[in-house]
């Protein structure tokens, strides 16, 4: 009797030590405390904040598809263009894939944008598709007052194409090159 007595509470102990941290894990009940915790939630990681944000720069993000965030690409083009041999090596990376910088200068050409992918991105874009106006007709509807999504920018100035292949092809591709520039550095 004393022994199955014991079984039994040590049972009931252990159901109470799980419950409990079952209860704290979760916030408590419905009142005090509960509900569902900062930044969880429709939209949401429900990550720590800073984490899986645009500075977080994590690469592989975007998993299997080959496209990764770059963190030089996620970053103001001013702020990572000051490293000058980041700037030149991405300049002949971008030459060797037919791309022409407007100007010989990254650092001008990329300015205005919200970050260097934006812009390598709207270069190929631009290229590729031949845009009526080239890369200056990207800049001007991606930057500014009522700037625009490159995909946008894409649909705005060459309506015949898809916007949104071309636009993840041209990300993808800005990002790979990007990525082994800054690998490089």
């Amino acid at each position: 009797m004393k022994k199955s007595l014991s079984s039994w509470l040590l049972a009931v102990g252990a159901l109470l030590v799980f419950t409990l941290s079952a209860f704290a894990q979760h916030g408590g009940a419905g009142g005090i405390g509960g509900g569902r915790p900062a930044g969880a939630g429709p939209g949401s990681t429900g990550a720590p904040a800073g984490v899986g944000s645009e500075s977080a720069g994590r690469p592989g993000d975007m998993g299997s598809t080959g496209m990764t965030h770059s963190s030089a690409a996620s970053q103001s083009p001013t702020k990572v263009l000051d490293n000058t041999k980041l700037d030149s090596s991405l300049t002949n990376a971008l030459s060797k894939s037919g791309v022409t910088v407007p100007g010989g200068d990254l650092k001008t050409a990329c300015s205005g944008f919200k970050n260097l992918g934006q812009c390598v991105a709207a270069m190929h874009v631009a290229k590729s598709l031949n845009i009526p106006g080239g890369f200056d007709a990207m800049k001007a509807k991606m930057t500014g007052s009522g700037a625009v999504s490159l995909g946008k920018a894409i649909q705005d100035l060459s309506p015949n194409a898809n916007a949104k292949a071309e636009s993840k092809k041209a990300t993808k591709q800005a990002n790979q090159e990007i990525d082994a520039v800054e690998s490089q550095s």
